[in-house]
Parts: C-alpha cells; sequence; structure tokens
C-alpha cells in the first residue's frame, strides 16, 4: 500500500455526509434528558487515555468509541472504558452513531484529516495541540468548525490555567508592565523527544496498520522509532517548536492580545541526537509582530540543559510565569517581587471542562479552533524559517509567506 501524494478530496470524500448544524435544542434532544454526552476517542495512546481520564471525571462522559491504528492502544483504553467499541478507521468510527464529541489525540499530520472529517459528521471537536502539520490547514480546520456550527477546542491548557488567567487579569488586562517589548520563551530537556522503542516494537506488531499510520505521508517500510517517537521526525510534527513553542506562544498571544507575527528566522540543528531523526535537537526561533516586540523560542534536549518557562517585559516591568507560579518584577532597582504559586495539579482538566461547558451552552471555547490555527502559525513560522535557512517576512492580514 503507498501514499505516494496526498489527496485531500480523496481523504474528505470519504468522510461521512456532512451533518446538519445542531443548535443547542437538537443537541440536547440527541444526549437526552440525562445529559448524557457519548465520547470516541481517536488516538488513545498515551497522552489520549490520560486527556480521556479527565473527560470521565465528568459524570455525564460516557466513552463509546475508541480507534487507533493499533489495536494495543484501544485494548488498553478499553481497561478504563468497558463495553466501548472499538475501530481501527476513523471514518467507520465517525459512521457510530453513539457518538456526540470526539478527542483528537493522533500524531500531528492526521490532526486536519480527523478533525474535518469529525466536524464535518457533527461532531464536536477537542484536539490536541498543535492543531496542524502545516499552516495551510488551519484555515480548512476553521472552516469546518464554522459552517458546521461545531464547537472546537485545542488542546493548550494554559487557556484555562487560573494562574495564567489571574495573571493576564492583573497584569496585561491593567497594562501594568506598561508597553511590552519582549517575550522569552524556552523549554530544555523534554525527555519525550528522545524516547526509544520498546523491543516489543522492534518487528511490527501483525496488530498494527502501518501503512494506515502512515496516511497522507509517502511509503517508507516499517520503522519502531517513526512509530514510537514520531515528534524526532518532521514528516510526522514540527519537533520541539510546535510540540513546545505552541504551547508558550499562545500564552504570548493570550497575554498580549497579539498573535499574528510578521517575520521569522531561525537557527538550530541536529547537535548531539545523531539517530536518524529530521527535527533539530537544538533550535532558536525569534518572531516580530507588528505591534513591535519579539519573541523567541530556545531549546535543547541536550540532557545538560532542562527547564520551561516565558518571560514577558515591558516598560514598567516584567512577568515571569511556568506551569508552577508566576512572579511580576516591577521596573526600579529595590521594587520587591510578586510571586504567585499554582495550585499543583493538572489544569488540563480545567480545559476539558470548558470543552464540556461549551458543548452544553454553544459558546466559544477558551482555546477556540482560530486561536489554535495562529498559535501554530506562529510555530510553523519558525520551523519554515529553520528549514529554508532565511528570515520570512509575513503578511498579518492576508496570513501569507511574502515571497523574496
Amino acid at each position: 500500500m503507498s501514499f505516494e501524494k496526498f489527496d485531500r478530496r480523496r481523504f474528505l470524500g470519504a468522510a461521512p455526509a456532512a451533518a446538519a448544524a445542531f443548535s443547542a435544542a437538537s443537541y440536547a434532544q440527541v444526549t437526552g434528558a440525562n445529559d448524557r454526552i457519548r465520547l470516541g476517542v481517536i488516538g488513545p495512546g498515551e497522552r489520549g487515555r490520560h486527556v480521556m481520564g479527565l473527560f470521565q471525571k465528568d459524570a455525564k462522559v460516557q466513552v463509546t468509541a475508541l480507534c487507533d491504528v493499533y489495536a494495543a492502544q484501544v485494548d488498553k483504553a478499553m481497561q478504563s472504558a468497558p463495553g466501548a467499541r472499538g475501530f481501527s478507521d476513523h471514518r467507520k468510527f465517525l459512521e457510530y452513531k453513539e457518538i456526540d464529541i470526539v478527542l483528537v489525540a493522533t500524531p500531528d499530520h492526521w490532526h486536519a484529516v480527523t478533525t474535518i472529517d469529525a466536524l464535518s459528521a457533527g461532531k464536536d471537536v477537542y484536539v490536541e495541540k498543535p492543531l496542524t502539520l502545516r499552516n495551510e490547514e488551519g484555515p480548512e480546520i476553521v472552516k469546518a468548525a464554522r459552517v458546521n456550527e461545531r464547537i472546537c477546542q485545542v488542546g493548550m491548557q494554559q487557556r484555562s490555567g487560573p494562574h495564567y488567567l489571574q495573571a493576564k487579569r492583573e497584569y496585561f488586562d491593567t497594562g501594568r508592565l506598561g508597553k511590552i517589548t519582549l517575550a522569552r520563551t524556552w523549554w530544555h530537556g523534554n525527555t519525550y523527544h528522545v524516547r526509544t522503542a520498546p523491543d516489543y516494537l522492534q518487528k511490527q506488531p501483525s496488530n498494527l496498520d502501518w501503512a494506515r499510520f502512515l496516511g497522507p505521508l509517502k511509503w517508507r517500510d516499517y520503522d519502531p522509532q517513526q512509530y514510537w517517537n514520531w515528534r524526532a521526525y518532521l514528516d510526522f510534527g514540527g519537533g520541539q517548536v510546535t510540540d513546545l513553542f505552541t504551547h508558550w506562544i499562545d500564552v504570548v498571544h493570550m497575554l498580549t492580545g497579539h498573535e499574528i507575527p510578521i517575520s521569522a528566522v531561525a537557527a538550530g540543528g541536529v547537535y548531539n541526537y545523531k539517530d536518524g531523526r529530521t527535527a533539530p535537537d537544538t533550535i532558536n526561533v525569534l518572531l516580530e509582530y507588528p505591534e513591535e516586540f519579539t519573541a523567541t523560542f530556545e531549546a535543547t534536549l541536550a540532557p545538560g540543559v532542562t527547564g520551561a518557562a516565558l518571560e514577558i517585559g515591558g516598560t514598567q516591568g516584567r512577568l515571569w510565569i511556568s506551569r508552577e507560579r508566576y512572579e511580576f518584577h516591577p521596573a526600579g532597582r529595590d521594587a520587591k517581587p510578586t510571586i504567585v504559586e499554582a495550585q499543583p495539579y493538572d489544569f488540563t482538566l480545567d480545559h476539558v471542562k470548558n470543552f464540556l461547558d461549551c458543548v452544553r451552552t454553544r459558546q466559544r471555547p477558551n482555546g477556540d479552533v482560530l486561536i489554535g490555527h495562529r498559535s501554530a502559525q506562529a510555530s510553523h513560522l519558525g520551523n519554515i524559517a529553520y528549514v529554508e535557512k532565511r528570515r520570512l517576512k509575513f503578511d498579518p492580514v492576508r496570513e501569507e509567506i511574502l515571497p523574496l
């Protein structure tokens, strides 16, 4: 089986017929008087099962369907979702009548197809970040959400994190930082990007559909590392830039209210892990915004460097923030900082709750699909600048790269 060229019309044409848009009233009719919400999961791997478990903390959510190219992942998820029906093809999965909402937790190269198909089938969708593998996929997903009047939440959980929202209210909505000129972000030593495939995957399992895993990508023989550690290969994802920077640049966008850069430049390479990966193990990205500030990202997988946070500086002070706390440092030599510790829990739970609330109320979620597109877009510009070894100019109105 070969997928030498991605024929989007063929993939989308195979999707179920577009469902009529649901109003809040018709949605209530579908879920029934007890407000039961039936969840289907596409990609119940490690992350997918974790987020699925957060959905299950809502007593009204029932997992009814699971879909993965590797049957062992479905079997693992079924241990927490007895009675769910298993699928290997998301198109058959979407034909199943017992699904109201869909969680997409596939590798990045399947995000666009599965999300568009689910939206077109009348499902509300929670899709893990980054929303897209390529820039041009974003507007297609936004259109599918809007045309079908679906709720689409992108898994950028900082948007629902209480201490992020508190920092926004206290220091950005009030203008206490003054004019913003610089945003610095970093995420070092993320071990998820250096995983080694376990022994049981060295030979292709009989219940792993490798051709289906490749999907729109060109054919290559089974490679356990490309399956297990797919984030290290630019065919499947955007490496550390789209996996990690997307989170941080989304926080910059949320706090500053500005989300479309006008230029990008990047440098890096595979400096340490000579294991066949195509995504750089060390990378620096610099974006410029029309509101007269720059945003940077630096990351290395070298084991001697760790830590992840971001810092935004202005004329009246600077804010440092991570998933554990934030610090506000006013300008001035003897000024004392304000430090606020975050509650020690995974606020992905808040993001899931926000999505479920919006499923019920039909309001736009905190990480709406357009927001997800814009933050993925900023990351993609960094990767494109890295691959093409040039400074990109970006039109913030047409949202397209300008010719040299």
